[in-house]
């Protein structure tokens, strides 16, 4: 899926874009084909993945972190833009002969990896949520990995190219649809508990499906899904959990975390740091309160140090969204944003008694979810004795994106780490 930081800018993104995109004029340019998804094997030996980004552009990645966009150049071509930049990289990318199977890449033909797919409905806690397996061809057993969301609510089944990705190295995949989202069944929640126990059904669906194919299994999780699928694994054994751009910190201490990166990263010190924090306690406050309560608060906040240089700064992970609306939007919206969030659950006590073989993959760059404290957190369990195995990615953000910082401050993703997908994968299959 395309690049999208954590919890709130999650569900805001796709909100933004389906509101802009009724505003585009239309285009000449060929639709995207769903015959065109798929993971190429190209004649050189490169692996590209292809999906579809929306209705007129596809996303291409391959293993090593590189990736584009392409958009509609001439019948059956497609140009390319460096990673999320929208800047031409020069890559070309023919796809006339989908329905056959095949590419071209930069004039390098490729042929379509063949899986074995099935495609299911499961049931989890009163909701039948939609599934599908993807396994190598062949008879032997496999490793299997379950896709643990984030809390996005687009669908995984259209979007996740890892379910091709992971195959393609030997690798079972099972991915599904989060209740409430995709071809998914039920109210969407952002309650770990419930989306746990979701994961869980979704392992005992794959192994169900992969029948005698069926290795070892665990769960593969970005950014919310680092909550949930420690704690799937602590109700119900799995023999690996992998934690992409996940935290060890409860969703509160995330917020205020990346208010304190806010003001840190652009040169203010431990006054400022301070007066940041009450910012965060006044917007946590509305927060636990479902939105419902703790508005004087926030208006005596902003009048206090509303002129005040940093203030401006101040974004964190959700407060902004509060500092910024007016109360009657936060009291109408803010409710369906995290509808049954633990928005204080304490991680460690799971992670303290997880026995399960654990791989945390973490960007010392995240502004979203900033990673010391679960760094750190991770570290000491480590050293205490727990089965976990951490890399920090120096130049990468949420999402695991290496980027650029363009005129304006922002952040334009470029890549991912060249080590990250191959470090999933080796985990995996290691004993």
């Amino acid at each position: 899926m395309d690049n999208a930081p954590s919890l709130l800018r999650r569900g805001l993104a796709l909100c933004a874009l389906l509101a802009a995109s009724a505003l585009l004029p239309a285009s000449a340019a060929e639709p995207t084909d769903k015959s065109c998804i798929g993971s190429y094997r190209l004649s050189d030996g490169r692996d590209v993945d292809i999906a579809v980004s929306d209705e007129s552009h596809y996303r291409w990645r391959m293993k090593d972190g590189t990736s584009g966009k392409l958009s509609w150049a001439a019948p059956g071509d497609w140009s390319s833009t460096r990673g999320w930049t929208e800047r031409a990289d020069g890559h070309q990318i023919a796809l006339r002969d989908c329905a056959a199977g095949r590419i071209a890449f930069d004039r390098v033909e490729g042929q379509r990896l063949a899986f074995d797919v099935t495609e299911t409905r499961f049931q989890s806690g009163g909701a039948t949520l939609s599934g599908r397996l993807v396994l190598p061809p062949g008879k032997s057993r496999v490793p299997i990995v379950v896709l643990v969301h984030g809390s996005e609510r687009d669908s995984a089944r259209d979007y996740y190219a890892l379910q091709r990705q992971f195959p393609s190295e030997g690798i079972g995949a099972f991915v599904y649809d989060k209740r409430g989202t995709g071809a998914s069944g039920g109210r969407y929640t952002q309650n770990f508990l419930t989306l746990a126990n979701d994961a869980i059904a979704a392992l005992r669906e794959a192994r169900r499906l992969a029948g005698a194919r069926a290795g070892k299994m665990g769960y593969q999780a970005g950014s919310q899904g680092g909550w949930v699928a420690p704690l799937a694994a602590q109700i119900e054994p799995a023999d690996f959990v992998i934690v992409s751009f996940g935290l060890a910190v409860s969703p509160l201490d995330e917020d205020r975390a990346a208010i304190e990166l806010d003001m840190t990263r652009r040169g203010y010190g431990p006054d400022v740091v301070a007066k940041a924090m009450q910012v965060a306690d006044a917007t946590a406050a509305v927060l636990e309160s479902d939105f419902r309560e703790g508005y004087e608060q926030v208006a005596r906040i902003k009048q206090r140090y509303g002129a005040e240089p940093w203030f401006k700064f101040v974004r964190g992970n959700v407060s902004y969204f509060i500092l910024e609306k007016p109360e009657a939007e936060l009291r109408s919206v803010g409710p369906t944003l995290f509808p049954g969030a633990s928005l204080d659950y304490d991680a460690l006590p799971v992670l303290r008694n997880l026995r399960t073989p654990q791989l945390w993959l973490l960007g010392a760059q995240d502004i979203d979810a900033p990673s010391a404290e679960t760094v750190r957190r991770l570290t000491a369990l480590a050293k205490a004795g727990a089965p976990i195995r951490l890399t920090v990615f120096p130049h990468a953000e949420h999402g695991m994106y290496e980027f650029e910082v363009a005129a304006d401050g922002s952040r334009l993703s470029t890549r991912q780490p060249a080590n990250y997908f191959p470090q999933m994968r080796d985990f995996i299959e290691s004993r």
